[in-house]
């Protein structure tokens, strides 16, 4: 609870005034800043640029949009087919991000949202909770065990981010409040929301040795964006894990951030795929190179060479490596149909 007050006030004081503590150096895209307010720049505080991954038509969520700097940059090139949608629980933060919402969703004529929740917890809109506890206190077992139903048929009847919704969950250094007990199912809501074919750009500190309890337990070292950090290859291994593919770092500041107690802090980007196994059917697929051959999964590929593939492993190999493997079948009328199979043959 200490902790949690720690991060809320620090970021209640970063929206009224400038916190220099919590800033990585980063250089952002100028011509995007060019139309912002001035304190909506002034009062961000990331480690990265998850924006230059943002695409036209692209529904962005901003895990802990915090003042709207990142939303507004995004809104600028998703274009009017795409639509914005910042997550905070900061109210200080959402004040900030909501007072210049009118006017630049009609400057830049996109749908952009606001919307008060946990990003460990995005099916539960807690602007609606807080309401409904105004009306129903909780002043007894009775009526805690009534909330708790309460909010579980919320997130079932109404939830606030849906299923396979976004094209691109983006996040600027904020996973790292977390708590780390909340992690894995943080990493879960991501997925949850991430439409088959969908992309992630999670720009966050990581930490090149293990964060010692101590440290864990320090507020002001947690509110800083210290001790929630994940562990380099921690990091990688909690998106892998619940599925996604071609998890990869995309940026990594050799220069570390800060140093405490001997260990690294640094910014670092995260990008990684959904697959998308509904509009991929087996088929073929072909390493361009530049080597001679890659193994992936145990399988040799050589360079030039079309394979024959499951429609599991087409998808694996095009979400890992989209530069280097090609797509044969993309494209034509019935991709991936000219298979053999057992007893018959056919001419591609």
């Amino acid at each position: 609870m200490e902790v949690n007050t720690s991060v809320t006030q620090r970021y209640s004081e970063g929206a009224k005034a400038r916190q220099e503590d919590l800033c990585c150096p980063v250089d952002y895209d100028s011509s995007l800043l060019e139309a912002l307010p001035q304190e909506i720049i002034e009062r961000d505080y990331g480690c990265g640029d998850p924006s230059r991954y943002v695409q036209p038509g692209d529904t962005v969520l901003d895990l802990g949009s915090g003042g709207g700097k990142i939303c507004y940059m995004a809104a600028q090139i998703v274009g009017a087919q795409g639509r914005i949608i910042g997550i905070d629980m900061n109210d200080d933060m959402l004040g900030l991000a909501r007072q210049y919402q009118a006017e630049l969703q009609e400057k830049f004529d996109v749908r952009i949202d606001f919307v008060k929740g946990q990003i460990q917890d995005l099916k539960l809109d807690v602007e609606v909770m807080e309401a409904q506890l105004a009306r129903s206190p909780i002043n007894s077992a009775d009526s805690l065990l009534a909330f708790e139903s309460w909010k579980n048929k919320q997130r079932n009847d109404a939830p606030l981010i849906e299923d396979n919704s976004i094209s691109l969950v983006l996040s600027n250094c904020v996973l790292n409040l977390v708590s780390d007990e909340q992690k894995r199912q943080l990493v879960e809501e991501i997925w949850r929301v991430t439409q088959p074919g969908g992309r992630i750009a999670i720009s966050d500190i990581v930490s090149d040795q293990p964060i010692p309890q101590s440290m864990k337990e320090d507020p002001e070292l947690w509110s800083g964006c210290i001790s929630g950090a994940f562990g380099e290859k921690e990091f990688l291994d909690h998106f892998a894990a619940v599925g996604f593919q071609g998890v990869r770092y995309d940026k990594w500041d050799h220069v570390p951030w800060k140093v405490i107690n001997d260990i690294q802090f640094r910014s670092a980007t995260l990008v990684a795929t959904k697959p998308d196994l509904t509009n991929r059917v087996a088929g073929h697929a072909m390493y361009a190179g530049p080597y001679d051959y890659v193994s992936i999964d145990g399988k040799i590929f050589e360079r030039g060479i079309r394979e024959q593939v499951s429609a599991e492993d087409k998808n694996k190999l095009l979400a890992a490596d989209p530069a280097n493997f090609i797509d044969i079948d993309e494209g034509t009328d019935q991709p991936g149909s000219c298979i053999p199979t057992s007893g018959s043959s056919c001419c591609c």
